[in-house]
């Protein structure tokens, strides 16, 4: 275990995998040449989780953040995730 106290964020990025529709993209797409911004040649969507942990080390965070990930906030079918800690 870390030290009493002391503070850990972990981030987690979660989108689509290439190939999946996102529909949500797509329609922001279509969205923003309507409002005459043109050159976008494509938009994805993504969702960002921070995690805090108090009392963990590191590891113990970013191991906590993955079964989070794995139990909860991902499909490791249709998406892609990033976890890493913030501000290190």
């Amino acid at each position: 275990m870390g030290e009493s106290g002391r503070r850990i964020s972990v981030a987690i990025r979660v989108e689509l995998k290439p190939g999946v529709l996102d529909a949500e993209a797509e329609s922001i797409e279509k969205s923003l040449a309507l409002l005459g911004l043109h050159g976008i040649t494509g938009v994805r969507t993504a969702r960002v989780y921070t995690l805090e942990f108090e009392g963990v080390d590191r590891a113990e965070a970013e191991r906590l953040a993955a079964t989070a990930v794995d139990r909860l906030l991902a499909n490791p079918v249709i998406h892609r995730v990033v976890v890493q800690p913030v501000g290190e």
